[in-house]
């Protein structure tokens, strides 16, 4: 059996919010809803960085391992990554205010759960519940302002969303340095109980419950299972390629078990009645289209970024409070940019303003390529301001495009479809650009090394060496006389320099690919399914 879902643009109450209590007071007011879910969405962005300042406290304190560590990162976003569609299913289900307040409720008391861990496997334990609970809350958040404001605002409120997404992710190594330096690493994960229970309050007492008149009512378990499958091999390809090597069997063995997993979803979601994901969705031009450009914009941001924090801290010697102190300038840009933004698009359509957000990020990606060992702060900050400028239309717009061209029943899952794509874009960054940067690094090191002097390298030690110059780390062995100490920072420095600068290259290039894709998307169809459901 075909899905029945109506995909058109809604006639007079088609797709609207029912069964919903009417707003009253500060009760359902569009802009302090904005604020409740923000507080939620506040966290679970800023863990995305600010547990990696933590990651060395955590590794000495419990005697963790590096691949223990790794699994820290890996394992919440996985499970947060696996599970954002689903969970966006059933906030349309069962109502985004009750999947929100779980979402919330769950996060904090996942976090408190790890800062009173004792051992590193109830570390990662936890860390998968984190990301669970967080794929509950994101796309929760996204339906909550999809259904309270009105069509006219609600690109504002999602500029303003993701402001609060920026900033707190470019902001989390800075707390995160303050509170390991200053108090210890639990403090990462105990400051997000506080932050959680505020959440909660807000959202018992603001949060209206939105029911779309045709939300589904059953669940598509087989679906669910494909989808889960498919994104799990997908993102551990991409999580182990850098280790196990792009030419690896096992890489392509999870590669081609995701395809397959996905054509067989596919085809499965033609026959179920109320499919997980109706694929009419997708006849949508913009909604594809929006979907393209999110992890497009995550390719080229996340995966060139990660090399910019290990140039500020290993090659230009920062601490990691000092690197994101260098970072402010892309977050209050994307602070100052991201409501403004929304304005823009409000008043000329999405085209425009993401073509010309993914303009900046490709010159500011160019412009990141040219830095050198001795580039000074001011000639950074502009390039981290352009990217800054660049990123805020596009996280709006995309977001808007994808979300507002869904029906208003399919708001959590096109939520769970826009966080989805941000997080695969950005591992797909860092995998793909980290092979780039691996692949020159291992090119020029050997005749870089040569070129200084050095000592020839046995194919072990060169093998150590260009894995740490791959991060910006000089591989110099104890007792090293400073004379060739020196010689070898130089080595290792400019090398990594090089990599970079063609990571970033790439990065440029997906950016310029993204401008095209830009001009395919419009301004969203079902937007108007929310309006005049609240107050302004």
């Amino acid at each position: 059996m075909t899905s029945q879902t109506t995909l058109g643009k809604p006639g007079p109450g088609d797709g609207a919010p029912t069964d919903s209590p009417p707003a009253t007071g500060w009760r359902g007011h569009p802009w302090v809803t904005l604020v409740t879910v923000a507080v939620g969405v506040m966290m679970v962005a800023l863990d995305g960085t600010i547990v990696a300042i933590a990651n060395p406290a955590i590794q000495d304190d419990l005697d963790a391992s590096l691949a223990d560590v790794q699994w820290i990162t890996n394992a919440y976003f996985l499970a947060l990554a696996v599970a954002l569609i689903t969970a966006g299913k059933l906030g349309d289900r069962f109502g985004h205010r009750q999947t929100f307040l779980i979402g919330v409720a769950g996060f904090a008391a996942s976090s408190g759960a790890i800062g009173l861990s004792g051992s590193i496997t109830a570390v990662i334990v936890f860390r998968v519940f984190q990301g669970l609970f967080g794929a509950l809350l994101m796309p929760a958040a996204l339906g909550l302002l999809r259904a309270t404001f009105p069509a006219e605002r609600l690109n504002m409120a999602i500029g303003i969303w993701g402001m609060v997404i920026g900033a707190s992710t470019a902001g989390g190594p800075i707390l995160g340095g303050v509170l390991v330096e200053h108090v210890n690493w639990q403090s990462v994960f105990f400051i997000n109980v506080p932050v959680g229970v505020v959440a909660v309050v807000l959202g018992v007492m603001i949060l209206l419950d939105h029911r779309a008149e045709n939300a589904p009512r059953s669940f598509d378990v087989v679906g669910i299972v494909l989808l889960s499958v498919s994104m799990f091999c997908l993102v551990w390809a991409l999580i182990k390629a850098p280790e196990w090597g792009w030419g690896s069997g096992r890489t392509w063995l999870f590669v081609g078990g995701s395809v397959v997993g996905f054509v067989v979803f596919a085809l499965w979601e033609t026959r179920v009645r109320e499919p997980l994901i109706p694929l009419a969705m997708f006849r949508s031009l913009a909604l594809s289209a929006g979907v393209v450009l999110m992890v497009l914009m995550a390719i080229a941001f996340l995966g060139g970024l990660f090399f910019v924090t290990f140039y500020l801290q290993n090659v230009h010697g920062m601490s990691p409070v000092n690197a994101g102190l260098h970072l402010l300038p892309l977050t209050g840009m994307m602070i100052v940019a991201s409501p403004l933004a929304g304005g823009m698009i409000t008043k000329v359509g999405p085209r425009i303003p993401l073509a010309g957000g993914m303009v900046c990020t490709a010159v500011a990606m160019f412009g990141i390529s040219t830095l050198e060992t001795d580039t000074g702060s001011g000639l950074m900050s502009v390039w981290f301001a352009l990217l800054g400028l660049g990123l805020a239309p596009v996280m709006v717009g995309a977001t808007e495009v994808i979300v507002g061209n869904a029906p208003m029943e399919l708001s959590g899952v096109a939520g769970g479809l826009q966080q989805a794509a941000m997080q695969i874009g950005g591992s797909l960054g860092t995998a793909v650009l980290g092979a780039v940067m691996a692949s020159k690094v291992d090119g020029d090191l050997p005749g870089n090394w040569k070129d200084a002097g050095l000592p020839e390298l046995t194919p072990q030690q060169a093998h150590q060496a260009s894995e740490a110059v791959r991060v910006g780390v000089p591989p110099v062995a104890p007792g090293t006389p400073a004379e060739v100490v020196g010689k070898i920072t130089d080595v290792a420095h400019e090398t990594f320099i090089s990599g970079m600068s063609l990571a970033s290259l790439v990065a440029a290039g997906v950016a310029v690919v993204a401008v095209f894709v830009a001009f395919l998307t419009k301004r969203g169809e079902n937007a108007d399914a929310g309006a005049g459901l609240g107050h302004i």
